[in-house]
């Protein structure tokens, strides 16, 4: 045992100093190795950071929740001129599915309208994200105020003035004085402010809580009417704990089938989508951006891998002489095969740390370029990069290793005469 840890530590120690002994070649053929394993590492970077944001922004909402409306989150079968007849989910649909089903812990009904802005006094903040929902929205969002409270029953049914704001808005509007009970103006009407939400911080896609407001349904109701196709409306549905997913959902159907009095031969006209389809989706989208990228960034640390094995073969051919001595002073096969073998393996992951270095800077970098969103260099994306970098210099070098190590050591002392 002690012979072959002494002949890894001499083949390691003649590896070291071929590469320290010839500079410029070392560099190049670190380059492409550094390229290759930047651009891999730095797409499963920013796909991971891709992901966890999207799936923090949906953190609040349980992964069993429901939304009901006439549009699919994911692909559908049903043709899309068949879609876009189906009519929008209703508020009377939503209070009968409030009052008809026993095993939800919690229904919300909102819409989706343009943005607004918010005067007070001589402060304005324009495009607001307004939350118009009712107040089981509270529950479903688990939402966290800081400051006030969140409007109730009888103030969401009456659609009454009020309003909880994002922490960015309450700022903007207000600064260091104090928002609950102070009277702003939206959709030319006054609103009296009533609850602040904690800061969030800034969403992917600009989403953030930070910047919204919220108010009764019923309030942007009056002004937008029923009808408007361009609201979006959808009932979110959170089923009770300990209720079979499956049965729910079928429960779910047969209510809004009865309230739109479908017979048993007609299509549904809506979609039930899950949430856990949802992150599904978020999932596989991912893959195939992690399966694309590595597709494409593999051919350059394909590149990388041959340019080692090029400098490999030119090293072996240098080296012929030195490898007759060797081998004529008693070195075996196996010391000469370690020694280039090691020689390639250390190049390759040499330049793999190097651009893993590359992609912590630049995740750094990009951070603060980009405010709240943050670029994250896993412990497995770094685990990751150092493995396949090993295993590219352990498949560039074993051909230039195995010809290296069979050399007649008499041939090779009278090649490099």
């Amino acid at each position: 045992m002690l012979i072959y840890l002494r002949l890894l530590k001499e083949s390691f120690n003649f590896a070291i100093s071929a590469l320290v002994n010839n500079k410029l070649r070392t560099f190049l053929s670190l380059l492409g190795v550094t390229i290759g394993i930047f651009s891999i590492i730095a797409i499963l970077a920013a796909v991971d950071s891709l992901k966890m944001e999207i799936e923090d922004s949906i953190s609040g909402l349980d992964n069993s929740t429901l939304v009901v409306a006439r549009y699919s989150f994911g692909p559908t079968s049903i043709p899309r001129w068949r879609r876009e007849q189906f009519p929008d989910v209703s508020y009377d649909e939503y209070q009968y599915l409030s009052r008809n089903l026993n095993d939800a812990e919690a229904i919300t009904y909102g819409m989706n309208v343009p943005q607004e802005a918010i005067r007070y006094e001589d402060k304005t903040v324009s495009k607001v994200q307004i939350g118009a929902i009712t107040h089981e929205y509270y529950d479903i969002e688990a939402l966290k105020l800081a400051k006030g409270r969140f409007f109730n029953e009888a103030e969401s049914a009456s659609g009454a003035p009020v309003l909880v704001l994002g922490d960015e808005i309450a700022n903007s509007l207000f600064g260091e004085a104090e928002p609950i009970g102070k009277t702003v103006r939206m959709y030319g009407r006054k609103f009296n402010v009533i609850g602040v939400i904690e800061k969030e911080g800034a969403g992917l896609f600009g989403n953030s809580k930070d910047g919204a407001a919220y108010l009764p349904v019923n309030v942007v109701r009056r002004i937008y009417g029923d009808n408007n196709r361009g609201s979006f409306p959808q009932i979110v549905i959170k089923p009770k704990g300990d209720v079979d997913q499956a049965e729910f959902i079928a429960q779910v159907k047969q209510r809004i089938r009865a309230a739109r009095g479908l017979k048993p031969d007609d299509i549904e006209n809506f979609f039930i989508n899950e949430l856990k389809g949802f992150s599904d989706m978020i999932d596989n989208l991912t893959g195939q951006l992690n399966f694309m990228g590595l597709l494409i960034s593999g051919f350059s640390l394909l590149v990388g891998g041959f340019g080692i094995a090029n400098i490999m073969f030119v090293s072996v051919k240098e080296r012929t002489n030195l490898i007759g001595i060797q081998k004529s002073l008693g070195a075996k096969n196996k010391f000469i095969l370690y020694q280039f073998l090691f020689e390639a393996v250390i190049l390759a992951v040499i330049g793999g740390l190097i651009g893993l270095l590359f992609v912590w800077i630049a995740s750094v970098l990009a951070s603060m370029f980009t405010g709240d969103f943050q670029f994250v260099v896993s412990f497995k994306n770094l685990a990751i990069g150092t493995i396949v970098s090993g295993i590219i210099g352990l498949i560039s070098g074993i051909i230039p290793a195995i010809s290296a190590s069979r050399l007649n050591p008499v041939d090779a002392i009278r090649t490099g005469m």
